[in-house]
């Protein structure tokens, strides 16, 4: 048995669990920003999950505006505990300003990788059970809109058939392939 039968257990344990308190931290930013039905069931698990950190981040960092600042930073403290530790566990040193870049890249990918199946999961509730509700779909599309109405004003009017999808996800698409390589190989450069 390798190095690698305990390290990667316990790196897929840690992304794991990193990961998705880090994923409530920032969907619950993004609805706050997006102004998301606050009381919504799905709203109301995200903050009961993510309000004690935040109650304490939110003592030293005030909000500036619509941006909760300290949620934030929350996600990104925890993304830089993540990535120290996973690497520590695989035996990699890195560069203070290497992990903060890393961190932050990652944060921006879970930021668009959220977009992208939010704006993909709200197309095919659109087929299948248009004009249904449930809190979900209410999250979702409180999500999507602000971006897909952007869309919308670029896109041709073909009557029943809404391109605003299609356009939003290849944007999203290459914001990802312009955005992240950068951020990597300046991550790199930095270790």
């Amino acid at each position: 048995m390798g190095s690698n039968y305990m390290t990667d257990p316990v790196v897929f344990l840690i992304d794991t669990f990193f990961s998705l308190y880090i994923l409530a931290v920032m969907l619950r930013f993004l609805l706050q920003w997006t102004q998301a039905d606050f009381y919504n069931p799905v709203s109301q698990f995200l903050v009961k999950i993510t309000h004690p950190a935040l109650k304490i981040m939110r003592r030293f960092i005030p909000a500036m505006g619509r941006i909760d600042t300290s949620s934030l930073v929350l996600a990104l403290v925890l993304q830089i505990v993540a990535n120290f530790a996973i690497l520590a566990v695989k035996g990699v040193t890195i560069g203070i300003a290497a992990l903060l870049v890393l961190s932050f890249t990652d944060l921006l990918k879970m930021v668009l990788d959220i977009f992208v199946y939010a704006i993909f999961a709200g197309a095919i509730l659109s087929w299948f059970a248009a004009g249904s509700y449930s809190g979900a779909s209410s999250l979702l599309y409180s999500l999507t809109d602000p971006m897909l109405t952007v869309c919308r004003r670029f896109t041709p009017d073909l009557g029943n058939m809404d391109l605003s999808p299609l356009v939003a996800l290849v944007l999203l698409q290459l914001a990802k392939m312009m955005l992240l390589p950068p951020l990597h190989e300046l991550a790199a450069l930095l270790s």
